[in-house]
């Protein structure tokens, strides 16, 4: 811990009572009252990051950053609150986005089951729902129940060739053994997929594949973009980097 000076500490002081008025005047959870005055004056600029500054500025880079604050301070309450709007409105909408914050917090056979559930009469064939079941699946090492998921949806040419999708795609002929299939449509993540979850599946791909050179070239294109990402961002990019470099060995 450190001390502030005394003008410093008084000016924290009022700073952390007008959050605090803020919180209340807002409806926000009581427990950033405790966070605000316990954590002086680190706790008031949290809260503004995660609440006051998405509300102000509106921007892309701001709400991320207050989404990523909060999940943080309370991983579960997107889940918490999901779960009851599902339970207050069965809607699909409703489903899809417990489906969605299960997902998060790996549970995966919740998340299929919901995505499961969801896919009946109007909802049937939805791109959505279809890709959200079969990713489940793949988590949970079921590929030849996810490949009819995704096949049903390279019947639609729009969603049948998203980066998402093939992402999945990829992923499933690996885990079935069909790698030229794989390599394809992996090798078209890797370019397309946003972040890199999808270059960084794409290198541990040809790692196991016994292809060390491109493997190590991959994660060279890894670490070029990485010295360009955002700080902010940079934390998800690093576990995607690692997760590479362990199968490369570098």
């Amino acid at each position: 811990m450190f001390s502030l000076p005394l003008p410093l500490l008084g000016l924290s002081l009022l700073i952390a009572i007008a959050l605090c008025v803020h919180v209340v005047r807002t409806g926000q959870q009581m427990y950033w009252l405790w966070i605000i005055l316990a954590f002086q004056p680190i706790g008031g600029l949290v809260y503004f990051v995660a609440i006051i500054a998405p509300a102000w500025f509106g921007g892309r880079t701001a709400q991320k950053m207050g989404q990523a604050a909060r999940q943080a301070l309370d991983p579960q309450r997107e889940y918490r609150e999901a779960a009851k709007a599902a339970d207050d409105a069965p809607t699909v909408a409703n489903r899809v986005r417990l489906a969605v914050a299960a997902t998060e917090l790996g549970k995966h056979a919740e998340a299929e089951r919901l995505y499961a559930d969801s896919l009946a009469g109007l909802y049937a064939d939805d791109p959505q729902l279809l890709l959200g079941r079969a990713n489940a699946l793949i988590e949970l090492d079921r590929p030849a129940e996810a490949l009819p998921l995704l096949e049903k949806l390279g019947e639609t040419p729009n969603a049948g060739r998203t980066p998402h999708t093939m992402l999945a795609l990829g992923r499933v002929y690996q885990a079935l053994g069909r790698n030229e299939q794989a390599d394809t449509a992996l090798r078209w993540a890797a370019d397309h997929y946003p972040g890199f979850e999808g270059v960084a599946r794409y290198t541990v791909f040809l790692a196991r594949q016994g292809r060390q050179d491109e493997a190590r070239a991959q994660l060279a294109e890894i670490d070029k973009r990485l010295a360009k990402t955002h700080s902010h961002f940079r934390k998800e990019a690093k576990r995607w980097r690692d997760f590479a470099a362990a199968a490369v060995g570098g």
